[in-house]
């Protein structure tokens, strides 16, 4: 059993304590009884679209391509049901076994929370745009395919292929969000079209609390670049002044756009499953 399945299996063995929260807007009535406009699950036939990588290959219109040599993608009126997305950033600066860990842990939990909650569930991660995890339409611990080996920051991901999200789902980001750029930016990416939208930073006791000092060689986990800098009093002050007013930033821009953001430090939950501002915020709840 390798590390990462090890940690899925974990999140999931934990999530069966939690259910997703679904916002009572999404649906009324029972699950699957409202149609939609959107395309999506129900058997009502309404369109084509040409296939993209990571469709399922069971809506391909393989008569079409006989007849046009495209490949068409069967698309079909949606289920008013709940659906939920979850965007794992798999960029090299989550690449810690702390950080990494704690994002799949987190990832699985949240997964399995929304199985909890009668609601399907897809996981996404970044590595050339935005794909879907191998397997992830089932129980976490089959995921498969996940690798933090991206060498860009998100914002640039979404720019090269956003995520084929579901219309109305509810969506949930999982990241440092250690890149540079506009919160806003970001977020108008990830919140058009949600139903509602959470951000969860993960952060090291590394990235909070730096304990380095002197002359240090420091080399961009994305980039490769590598700096020489000293670090003193006066440097450990103005890192932390950055990284507050950073996080700042994005505190302001959830807060402006009625996003929750929640921050976990990675190394607690590894080590006691400290979820409790999930459950403050409202992600997620006690079946």
């Amino acid at each position: 059993m390798n590390a990462y399945h090890k940690y899925l299996l974990e999140g999931e063995q934990h999530g069966m304590t939690y259910r997703l929260r679904i916002p009572p807007e999404i649906f009324s009535g029972r699950q699957g009884q409202q149609i939609g406009h959107a395309a999506g699950a129900s058997l009502d036939f309404r369109d084509f679209r040409d296939y993209q990588p990571g469709d399922d290959l069971r809506r391909i219109d393989w008569g079409a391509y006989g007849r046009s040599d495209r490949l068409l993608v069967k698309l079909f009126r949606e289920e008013n049901e709940p659906h939920a997305d979850i965007l794992i950033d798999t960029s090299r600066s989550m690449n810690t076994e702390s950080k990494a860990g704690a994002a799949l842990r987190l990832a699985s939990l949240l997964g399995t929370a929304a199985r909890n909650a009668k609601c399907s569930c897809r996981a996404w991660m970044t590595l050339g745009g935005c794909h879907p995890v191998e397997n992830s339409r089932e129980p976490a611990s089959a995921w498969q395919g996940i690798s933090f080996s991206s060498r860009l920051p998100l914002p640039e991901e979404l720019s090269i292929l956003p995520p084929r999200w579901r219309n109305r789902s509810i969506r949930i980001l999982i990241s440092d969000l250690l890149f540079p750029g506009e919160p806003a930016a970001v977020l108008s990416r990830l919140v058009g079209g949600a139903a509602a939208l959470s951000v969860i930073q993960i952060l090291s006791e590394t990235d909070l609390r730096p304990s380095f000092y002197g002359n240090v060689r420091i080399k961009d986990a994305e980039s490769g670049e590598i700096r020489e800098l000293f670090f003193d009093d006066a440097g450990q002050k103005q890192y932390q002044d950055r990284l507050e007013q950073h996080r700042n930033n994005w505190y302001e821009s959830c807060r402006s756009m009625g996003i929750p953001l929640t921050v976990l430090t990675a190394e607690e939950l590894m080590r006691d499953w400290n979820i409790d501002p999930l459950l403050h915020c409202g992600c997620v709840e006690l079946r």
